[in-house]
């Protein structure tokens, strides 16, 4: 498994400049609201991903003051071999480095390190619009699926150019059909890998939440994409003069949803906050889990306060599953360090602390 040994950061939101060594099982940083934690596990996300978790634009993550930011993480490979990846960002340039040999394509680089993330901006999966789910879904299958990804891009510029034509004054109708008929076929394999990715999620979904609630609700998710029914170029013709009159493409895999439910209904109406919660928990637990059978290694998984809102008897559950051995390195944030020493100590002797200030980080 990928463990992240050292990392250095630069002008990134409030941390100045900072080199941290980091225990290749349980990581944990506790300190108050506002202190760096959260931009701490961003900068670990950036280098797996190349953007932020939060969805940040880059601009919006460098240091007031400052003309960009750097963030370099050395790595342990799982073939005993060790890389060093090095991102650079100002407002309107990126470039990433692997072994000080930029990528020629940023996309290259997903899937080396991957990584899950568990945030409180998770809650907007099961409240807001699906285009969080979808975002979801495409994070997912880009670290498992070259093919999904690259489908995905190529849909996205042919998305954007049908949009293009369509605000045009005089309409290329034979142009139309050939951008349509080349979106069928990126389609195809998208909803493919999140129809697979919805009936593989469920199952071990509800697993998890039984573990961390106790068995006592029952939870699903279904994928929700009009493709179930109909072929993409047959929709897309059909919706043809409304499209025009509306000068936008409103049917694709662009408005596909996942129903979230338990006992058969939303959770999103009928759960409480905390079941909520641990259901986005579970959700996460089971994007590792399907990564870590995809690739044959763990990701890395980030923590990020997510013992709000889960009573002690979940949050001792949950501690106990990732300190086990079939988990890789794990980073945990956490304001309260009385609640989240011992229940880590209990769980793990291989586990290195930190203290979060102003954007400082201290060794405890």
């Amino acid at each position: 498994m990928p463990v992240l040994e050292k990392l250095t950061i630069a002008d990134f939101r409030n941390i100045t400049l900072e080199e941290l060594q980091f225990s290749p099982n349980v990581n944990c940083i506790v300190g108050g609201n506002g202190e760096g934690k959260t931009n701490l596990l961003d900068a670990i996300f950036y280098l797996s991903m190349v953007k932020s978790f939060l969805g940040l634009q880059d601009r919006y993550n460098i240091r007031y003051g400052c003309q960009g930011f750097t963030l370099c993480g050395h790595y342990a490979l799982e073939s005993g071999l060790s890389t060093k990846i090095a991102l650079q960002a100002s407002g309107s340039e990126k470039t990433l480095r692997r072994d000080d040999k930029p990528y020629k394509r940023l996309s290259a680089h997903i899937g080396l390190l991957p990584i899950v993330t568990v945030s409180p901006s998770d809650g907007a999966l099961a409240s807001d619009s699906g285009e969080e789910r979808r975002r979801f879904a495409n994070i997912v299958l880009s670290q498992m699926d070259p093919v999904y990804m690259a489908a995905l891009q190529q849909y996205g510029k042919l998305l954007q150019q049908r949009n293009r034509m369509l605000k045009e004054q005089a309409i290329d109708y034979g142009l139309l059909e050939v951008l349509d008929v080349q979106l069928a076929v990126h389609a195809a394999p998208i909803y493919e890998g999140r129809l697979n990715l919805a009936r593989q999620l469920s199952p071990v979904v509800a697993d998890y939440y039984s573990q961390l609630s106790g068995g006592k609700e029952e939870v699903a998710i279904r994928y929700l994409s009009e493709l179930g029914e109909t072929p993409l170029e047959d929709l897309l013709l059909k919706n043809r003069e409304r499209d025009i009159l509306l000068r936008h493409t409103g049917c694709g895999v662009q408005r596909d949803d996942f129903a979230f439910e338990m006992s058969g209904q939303p959770i999103r109406r009928c759960g409480s906050q905390g079941q909520q919660k641990t259901f986005l928990v579970a959700l996460k637990f089971a994007q590792y889990e399907l990564m870590k059978r995809r690739g044959g290694i763990p990701p890395t998984l980030l923590l990020d306060d997510v013992f709000d809102k889960l009573d002690l008897q979940r949050t001792s559950q949950l501690i106990a599953m990732v300190a086990k051995e079939d988990f890789g390195q794990i980073f945990i944030t956490d304001c309260n360090r009385s609640r989240l020493q011992p229940l880590v100590d209990n769980a793990t002797a291989d586990r290195a602390y930190f203290q979060a200030e102003g954007g400082r980080f201290s060794s405890l």
